[in-house]
C-alpha cells in the first residue's frame, strides 16, 4: 500500500486529470509544496509503476488509477460519516477526512458503506467509487454558463474551500437544490438566482465552482466505467 504522502499525490493527480493534462507545477500549487518536492515524489510514484511521464506531464497507470480511486472512496465515505453520523458541517469535513482516509481498512470501508446505506455521492456531490473500482459519470456544466430563465439543480461543488461551502450553506445551496437563474449582469456580471423564495446575487467566480444540470428527469448520475 502506498504511504499517506503518495496517496495524497495519487488523489490530486486523479482530480487534476479530470480537467485535462496534469503538470508538476499544478500539483505543487494544489498540494502546497515546492517544485523539487514534487519532482522527488513523482520519481517515487514512477518507480512504483503508479504514474507515467508522457512529455513531462503526469498520468496515472492502471495500477495508479486503481490506487487513486481507492483513496478517493475512503475520503468520500469518511466525509459522509462525518456529516451524516457525527453531524459536522459540509464545510468542516475535508481536512478531517484527509486524516481518516489513511486509516480505513477494506473491511472498515465495507462496513461503513453498509452502515451509511450505500451512499452514491459525498456531501459535496462527488460520486463515491464502488468497492470494485466503478465510478459514476456526472453530467453538468458550471452555473456560470447558465442563461437567464434556466431552471437547474445543483449536482456538486467543485471547490471544498471551507469559507465557500459555509457561504453556500447560508444560501441553502447544496447538491440537489433547485435554482432558477433570474437575470445575468452585463459584461460578465453576477448572476441573480432564486433559491426557494429568496434571491441572491452570485459572483462569476462562485458560480463557476457550482456544477448544475437541468432540473428535470430522475437524476444526473450514470454508470461509469470500471477500472
Amino acid at each position: 500500500m502506498p504511504s499517506a504522502t503518495l496517496e495524497e499525490y495519487l488523489e490530486a493527480i486523479y482530480k487534476a486529470a479530470e480537467r485535462g493534462e496534469v503538470r508538476p507545477g499544478q500539483l505543487a500549487e494544489t498540494l502546497g509544496v515546492s517544485a523539487p518536492t514534487v519532482t522527488a515524489t513523482l520519481g517515487r510514484l514512477q518507480t512504483r509503476g503508479l504514474i507515467e511521464r508522457p512529455g513531462g506531464a503526469v498520468a496515472l497507470t492502471p495500477t495508479g488509477r486503481e490506487a487513486a480511486l481507492d483513496i478517493i472512496r475512503r475520503h468520500r465515505l469518511a466525509e459522509r460519516f462525518l456529516v451524516d453520523v457525527l453531524g459536522l458541517g459540509w464545510d468542516e469535513v475535508h481536512d478531517e477526512a484527509c486524516i481518516l482516509e489513511h486509516a480505513l481498512t477494506p473491511r472498515v470501508q465495507d462496513a461503513l458503506e453498509r452502515f451509511l446505506d450505500n451512499p452514491e455521492v459525498c456531501p459535496h456531490g462527488h460520486p463515491i467509487p464502488s468497492k470494485d473500482g466503478a465510478i459514476a459519470t456526472q453530467t453538468g456544466r458550471p452555473l456560470a454558463e447558465a442563461v437567464s430563465g434556466d431552471v437547474v439543480k445543483i449536482v456538486r461543488v467543485d471547490d471544498e474551500d471551507g469559507e465557500l461551502l459555509s457561504y453556500l450553506a447560508s444560501l441553502g445551496m447544496f447538491p440537489g437544490t433547485g435554482v432558477r437563474v433570474c437575470d445575468i449582469g452585463p459584461f460578465k456580471g453576477p448572476l441573480l438566482v432564486e433559491v426557494g423564495t429568496a434571491r441572491y446575487a452570485l459572483g462569476r467566480d462562485v458560480a463557476s465552482k457550482i456544477v448544475v444540470a437541468p432540473d428535470s428527469g430522475p437524476g444526473c448520475l450514470t454508470e461509469g466505467t470500471r477500472r
